[in-house]
C-alpha cells in the first residue's frame, strides 16, 4: 500500500510498518510500498512491538509512524557503532533504529 492509502484506512493511529519496496535517493529513503504490521494506541506500545519484531527478524525494514503525518520524509543517517560497523538509519541491519514520526 502507499502511505496515503494507509492513512485513509488507519486514521489517527500509530502503526508499525514494513517497507516492501523502497529505494534511496539523495540521503532520503523513499518508501514506495508499505505493509501494515500492527496498529497501536500509543507510541510506547508501538516501540515495544517494533523491538520484539526487530529482535525476531532484524533483516526487515520497519518503521513506526503516526497517520497524522501527511507525508513520509525519512532521512538516512550513517551510524558508527562501537565495532566500526555502519548502517543506514531504518535500513536492514541488526543495529538499525526505527523511524518514529508523527
Amino acid at each position: 500500500m502507499k502511505w496515503q492509502e494507509i492513512r485513509n484506512h488507519y486514521p489517527q493511529q500509530w502503526l508499525l510498518l514494513e517497507a516492501i519496496k523502497a529505494r534511496s535517493k539523495a540521503g532520503k529513503r523513499i518508501l514506495e510500498q508499505l505493509s501494515v504490521v500492527s496498529a497501536y494506541p500509543d507510541s510506547v506500545t508501538a516501540m515495544k512491538g517494533y523491538t520484539q519484531l526487530h529482535r525476531e527478524a532484524p533483516e526487515r525494514e520497519l518503521y513506526i509512524f503516526h497517520t497524522a503525518r501527511e507525508t513520509l520524509d525519512v532521512s538516512e543517517r550513517r551510524w558508527l557503532g562501537i565495532r566500526g560497523a555502519h548502517c543506514l538509519f531504518g535500513r536492514q541491519s541488526s543495529s538499525h533504529r526505527p523511524e518514529i514520526g508523527n
